[in-house]
């Protein structure tokens, strides 16, 4: 899908043609719409194709007056069960006096300029729009950091009564996006760097200010994501004993229950054989039996007690 919009004096607008300082926006794009756009601008193919690959890294790269800036953005999936926190590409291209954005989905970080939450935003500053894309990228990776340390709290409260392999599955599925979530921020900061040490995209000395605090952010980021990580592996080997130990103590009573219940069937087996047996002739044998199995079995219990076997 391709949506063209441009800053008014009455704020974003969407429109149907492109005009110099617009920002094309491409979501999912097919084949068709991104030879449309090759037909009316000079763009690298590559350019347009390789932030649709998933498994993209973050670069910049310049190629006939066209720069493209590849970023990877966190994504959260709800249709995606097992690993709902994901990485994606997002492509951001400078081309004459537009701004061209190309992803494979639609992303929280491009709504939120769509919708309006982003301050300060003019298609016509194309330097400070990249930064606040990069700014409200760092700041959705630490939301999601956030996030992902909730699931493993209430996870957490799971797991202390799990006798299954359930709840550690989710914390692994939770290990891998935060693996994907480092490898992406780190190639975020070094493709950042380079932009700051390049003259790539012309900043002023307001834009070089907030790529500082850009980077600030995302370091934080690496490092909650470092530490998370770090926690949910200690945590994963400290729970994986705790589930075989609650199933220890299971086994433990099953098997004290079975041992008890043998008492009275060992018993009973007893009295069945064709042989003389004590009181076998007196009308009471049966409940003397019963009597017998009954002490016994709480004479057992009682000693299971004290020793702790239940």
């Amino acid at each position: 899908m391709i949506k063209i919009f441009k800053t008014t004096k009455d704020g974003l607008k969407e429109i149907r043609e492109i005009e110099k300082n617009c920002w094309v926006n491409f979501s999912n794009p097919t084949n068709g719409e991104l030879g449309k756009l090759l037909e009316k601008l000079n763009i690298p193919l590559n350019f347009l194709t390789d932030p649709l690959d998933v498994d993209e890294r973050a670069r910049i790269e310049m190629e006939d007056k066209c720069v493209l800036i590849i970023l990877r953005i966190s994504h959260f999936d709800e249709k995606n069960v097992d690993i709902p926190y994901i990485t994606l590409p997002i492509g951001i291209i400078f081309v004459e006096d537009l701004i061209i954005t190309v992803c494979s989905k639609d992303v929280e970080v491009i709504s939120d300029f769509v919708n309006g939450k982003a301050k300060n935003f003019s298609t016509e500053s194309r330097s400070r729009f990249l930064l606040q894309v990069f700014l409200r990228t760092a700041l959705l990776y630490l939301k999601h950091l956030k996030e992902i340390n909730k699931r493993t709290n209430t996870i957490e409260d799971e797991l202390e009564r799990a006798m299954k392999n359930e709840e550690l599955m989710k914390l692994l599925n939770l290990e891998k996006s935060l693996v994907f979530f480092t490898t992406s921020l780190k190639s975020n900061e070094l493709m950042m760097e380079r932009l700051q040490k390049t003259e790539i995209v012309k900043l002023d000395p307001d834009d070089k200010e907030l790529l500082e605090d850009v980077l600030i952010e995302n370091k934080q980021a690496i490092e909650m994501s470092n530490v998370y990580s770090n926690i949910l592996s200690g945590m994963m080997d400290a729970f994986a004993s705790v589930i075989s130990n609650n199933l220890n103590v299971v086994l433990k009573f099953l098997t004290a229950v079975t041992i008890i219940l043998m008492i009275p069937t060992l018993i009973a087996s007893i009295y069945g054989m064709n042989v003389r047996l004590p009181f076998q002739n007196s009308p009471q044998a049966f409940l003397i039996t019963i009597g017998i199995s009954f002490v016994l079995s709480v004479i057992g219990i009682f000693v299971f007690i004290k020793r702790k076997w239940f």
